[in-house]
């Protein structure tokens, strides 16, 4: 056993001592050591519970004849860090929790690892973590959240955190009071769990469960239902038959199954961040994927499922209607049906007795809401490196958009301009340096969209941009132009009255300018000036590379 190293032998003498002293037994030197990589955090809804979640999990560990040791990695709320300087830190903590998995685990000697996981950065940094290490794991998300519920004249209806953002742009229309706000505000997010739509969190947690890292249910079992509970312990149990089976994340991780996962994304119409996430694991895993692949397989793919942001329904209702395996079921003529997953079975197996039970959430390939996935790449003179869009969640008369450039600097700049009414249809509104380096960090950006869709404008503009948007976010929202402005990309040319081309079905993002236009407006640009220049942020933009090689550090 790798934790050998630091158990056996009269040297290790002084060791054991420590391990004693955590309460370790004699019996339990022979026993291998198990890692439960767990992100508890009393600040984020998604990960409050998840105390409750380990403690399963090593009821499985032991069970199996594992000794378990809980430890912890950070975890950010993207919805409490939106819209101030702490949204900077979101996605420069992928990396920060991948790099402190692999430091707690290679310290101690684990010879396994559970990850017990949930809310946007922490799924995939873990995953990016358990390729680097290929110790054996599986992961177990804590769940999502279940859909709030807000009475009125009219009834109940279904609720989630992006119905609280769109409500501020109603607030500012005069649409709705803030009485009405203060009462949504409190139901929205009513316990436990990650936010209840096709977010990125629950884009991710299913699409773990896709790339076979996770049990069937890993993505959609609710936080606050029993089963989630029975899946933490069968997870414990299961990290130990891929320790004696020597299964590694590798031997499941590899270019089939990220191909296996980018499909299911298509069909479930999931967050754009997927793909800087997805990208990001096939980097670590040592596979090649380029942004132009996952067009090929949006253009082969049906879009089946509208969720919120995109439609009225949450992850609960996916569930119910047979979860990810049945997703998967409906999928199975594009998947690669004979990779191995976490469960010992293959993905054929897997998906052997799942059925839809409801096809109004799951709809039929036959009867899908569009041929094409729920993604797109957008490629062109303004992002030579490409763009991303979420196309499902596109009102259909701006699929294809033409208009002039309102160009912003900053999430602040436009935020100030949408909220004083000075936004006008049809404009194209543009917001760059906020970009991996630009931000630094590369933050989301859902209050700008939001206040669009609450105002009713998200049908009238578009935006375009080097950072990011929320998986809550919709409307003709593309984000992660490459090359960024503060890389001398070519949106950083763009002045106010550009004329701006967006063909999201042909997947082109242009602007009206000559290459030579461009390179001249460039050349004539100062070097960009970092915003930060002290601690990690600063380390992190001197780093990071580019949002089409999924903004991982560069070697």
């Amino acid at each position: 056993m790798k934790s050998d190293v630091a158990k056996k032998g009269v040297e290790r003498a002084p060791h054991r001592s420590l391990l004693y002293a955590v309460g370790c037994t004699r019996a339990e030197m022979d026993k291998p050591f198990i890692g439960i990589i767990n992100s508890f955090s009393e600040v984020v809804p998604g990960h409050i519970h998840l105390r409750d979640i380990a403690e399963a999990v090593k009821a499985g560990v032991r069970s199996g004849g594992g000794v378990p040791f809980e430890v912890n990695t950070i975890a950010v709320c993207d919805g409490i860090a939106m819209n101030h300087p702490g949204m900077k830190y979101s996605l420069p903590s992928r990396e920060l929790i991948a790099d402190s998995v692999e430091i707690v685990a290679e310290a101690h000697a684990f010879d396994a690892l559970v990850f017990v996981t949930n809310c946007d950065k922490i799924v995939p940094g873990m995953l990016m973590a358990a390729v680097r290490l290929n110790l054996p794991a599986i992961f177990v998300s804590g769940g999502p959240m279940m859909a709030g519920r807000l009475g009125s004249s009219n009834g109940v209806k279904q609720v989630d955190l992006s119905s609280v953002f769109e409500a501020v742009g109603k607030v500012a229309t005069g649409e709705m009071s803030q009485e009405e706000l203060e009462r949504l505000e409190e139901v929205a997010c009513p316990g436990c769990g990650s936010c209840a739509g096709m977010f990125t969190a629950n884009t991710m947690n299913c699409l773990t469960e896709a790339l076979g890292m996770g049990l069937v249910g890993n993505g959609t079992i609710p936080a606050v239902d029993a089963r989630r509970r029975g899946l933490a312990r069968e997870a414990g149990q299961q990290v130990m038959g891929l320790l004696a089976n020597n299964i590694h994340p590798r031997d499941i991780i590899n270019k089939d199954s990220i191909c296996n996962a980018f499909t299911v994304d298509m069909a479930l119409g999931g967050s754009t961040n997927s793909v800087l996430h997805l990208i990001a694991i096939a980097h670590e895993a040592g596979v090649d994927f380029p942004l132009s692949l996952i067009n090929e397989i949006s253009q082969g793919t049906p879009y089946l499922c509208r969720l919120s942001p995109a439609g009225d329904y949450h992850i609960e209702d996916l569930d119910r209607a047979g979860g990810i395996s049945a997703v998967m079921k409906e999928l199975q003529g594009l998947l690669n049906l004979g990779l191995r997953t976490v469960s010992g079975k293959s993905v054929a197996e897997v998906i052997a007795n799942s059925r839809v039970v409801n096809k109004e959430v799951i709809h039929s390939t036959a009867n899908a809401y569009s041929a094409k996935g729920g993604i797109a790449i957008l490629f062109g003179n303004l992002a030579p490196e490409g763009a991303v869009v979420k196309r499902g969640a596109v009102a259909p008369e701006m699929l294809v958009h033409q208009g002039p450039a309102r160009v912003f600097n900053s999430e602040e700049e436009v935020t100030e301009a949408i909220m004083s009414g000075s936004i006008k249809s049809s404009e194209v509104i543009v917001i760059r340096y906020e970009g991996p380096k630009g931000g630094p960090g590369m933050r989301e950006m859902l209050t700008p969209t939001a206040l669009l869709s609450g105002m009713g404008m998200d049908r009238e503009v578009a935006l375009i941009t080097d950072g990011r948007f929320s998986g809550a976010t919709h409307g003709a929202a593309i984000g992660h132009v490459s090359p960024e402005a503060a890389s001398k990309g070519p949106i950083a040319a763009l002045v106010n009255g550009d004329i701006i081309k967006i063909d999201i079905p042909n997947y082109k993002l242009e602007v009206e300018l000559s290459d030579e236009e461009i390179a001249n407006r460039l050349a004539h640009l100062a070097e960009f000036e970092p915003k930060i220049k002290t601690g990690y942020l600063k380390y992190y933009a001197e780093k990071v590379c580019s949002a089409s090689t999924g903004a991982v550090f560069s070697k």
